[in-house]
């Protein structure tokens, strides 16, 4: 294999925010916004006080806050609080193709460090940061879409930091050598498994967190001439040789880059759940509104989805499950749709995960694997619903919604933003505006360390709802 990295490390550097097209930027700050909404909104994920407890045993230094909350940590603590935050709720936006949610390590090692930046006496601008960002993603996604084979380790972690690395060495002004070798310092920590999505364990939003930590590290390391090694890609035992192995398509990764930012190319998540999940939701939803029947006329439902779908979220309905075990299987999630007639954060806590008539729905479904032969894709697939009445409906689904061709629209994606917001008592509808604003307008900011002042609560109000 041809090491990629010294084009990619060009590409990075070479970039600036004159050469982003007017739709990146709107995308950039429509997922933004996306992602802030989550964040905030995670403040109510599994035991944060005490993930923050032991991230606060790390170091003493006031460099960067935690959202919401507002305990200030160093940088690399609250990187890995923010992100744990943004995908605790399995709400954050994803790469479909590269099967990634690049946003929650990027967004918040980019933030701390901004934060630890400006206090500094350098503050990152709103250009920079949108920039930087974009080349985080680029970044990320290159390494998912260059990997064709199964899915072995959790990308939204090892991808992740990778472009995490890639957005602060782009702020750092690093130069070619030294963003490698920053990869390198990076390559050292790279974690995550899928074991904790096998289990609904914690520890899957706890591994982004683990690699926004390190992405600062990686490149603190760097500045001061602490390099890693080079080839950590392609080398006898690089990244793709360990973590992506076997089938490898760099070219076709480069090819991506090469049309259009990946920016351009994410995915919402309307639903808090695994986005593999959200295909037989859209499905339910299309038939129930074509044909009009109720939820209590089903007699039974089949989805016929690509094998990663399958494999990863095909798993069986229990009576009790973890929250995070229920987010990540499609039947449980198309039995909490068809309960409520949505699918909200509220569904996976406490008595709605036990709740019968979810379960006797989820009864109902089953699923099958389609001879898709990717091992990425997410769509097609069909969802088949068949009535106590004999009749039969099926839908067949490419887009599913909330994918770049099928996006939510602006409405909805601030609808989504304020449904997260107003989850937590102490944020006022006055901030959330001024947030809104602040991302809409992000590239004429002097200083992006004013976005999580924004994603503070006042203390006299700090009580989540």
């Amino acid at each position: 294999m041809t090491n990629p990295l010294p084009w990619l490390a060009r590409r990075i550097i070479r970039t600036g925010y004159d050469d982003l097209p007017q739709n990146a930027v709107a995308k950039a700050k429509t997922f933004l916004i996306d992602t802030y909404g989550v964040g905030v909104a995670g403040s109510a994920g599994f035991r944060l006080d005490s993930i923050i407890k032991v991230a606060q045993s790390w170091g003493r230094a006031d460099e960067a806050s935690v959202w919401v909350g507002g305990q200030r940590l160093p940088a690399g603590a609250a990187a890995f609080v923010n992100a744990y935050q943004i995908h605790s709720l399995e709400f954050d936006c994803v790469n479909e193709e590269a099967v990634l949610h690049p946003f929650a390590t990027i967004l918040s090692a980019v933030m701390a460090y901004a934060e630890r930046r400006s206090a500094q006496g350098y503050p990152v601008s709103g250009r920079d940061f949108l920039t930087a960002v974009t080349m985080g993603v680029d970044m990320s996604i290159f390494l998912g879409k260059a990997s064709a084979g199964p899915i072995a380790f959790f990308r939204p972690a090892t991808a992740g930091g990778f472009g995490a690395v890639a957005a602060i060495g782009k702020l750092e002004g690093f130069d070619e050598d030294t963003l490698i070798r920053a990869f390198g310092n990076q390559y050292g920590q790279t974690s995550g498994t899928l074991q904790p999505h096998v289990e609904g364990s914690p520890l899957l939003g706890m591994q982004v967190g683990f690699n926004a930590r390190a992405a600062i590290a990686s490149c603190d390391f760097a500045r001061e001439g602490i390099l890693g090694p080079a080839d950590v890609l392609t080398g006898q035992y690089g990244y793709f040789r360990l973590f992506e192995k076997p089938e490898i398509d760099i070219p076709f990764a480069i090819s991506e880059l090469e049309k259009h930012f990946q920016i351009e190319r994410m995915a919402h998540k309307p639903y808090p759940s695994g986005r593999l999940t959200h295909g037989v939701v859209d499905g339910l939803k299309r038939l129930i509104a074509a044909h009009g029947f109720a939820p209590d006329d089903i007699a039974a439902i089949h989805a016929e989805v690509p094998q990663l779908v399958a494999r990863l979220v095909g798993r069986p309905d229990v009576p009790d499950p973890a929250p995070n075990y229920a987010k990540l299987c499609l039947a449980f999630v198309a039995g909490t749709y068809l309960n409520h007639g949505a699918v909200d954060v509220e569904h996976f806590i406490g008595e709605a995960l036990r709740d019968p008539r979810t379960h006797d729905f989820a009864s109902k479904v089953t699923v099958s694997q389609t001879d898709n032969p990717s091992h990425s894709a997410m769509s097609p697939l069909s969802v088949t619903v068949t009535l106590a009445s004999g009749a039969v409906h099926r839908v067949d689904i490419t887009a599913v919604y909330g994918h770049a061709d099928n996006p939510l629209t602006e409405a909805e994606n601030l609808d989504k933003f304020w449904r997260c917001w107003r989850r937590v008592g102490a944020l006022t509808e006055a901030q959330g505006q001024k947030l809104l604003d602040t991302v809409m307008g992000v590239e004429t900011l002097a200083d992006v360390s004013v976005i999580p002042r924004l994603l503070v609560a006042d203390p006299a109000l700090r009580v989540a709802v």
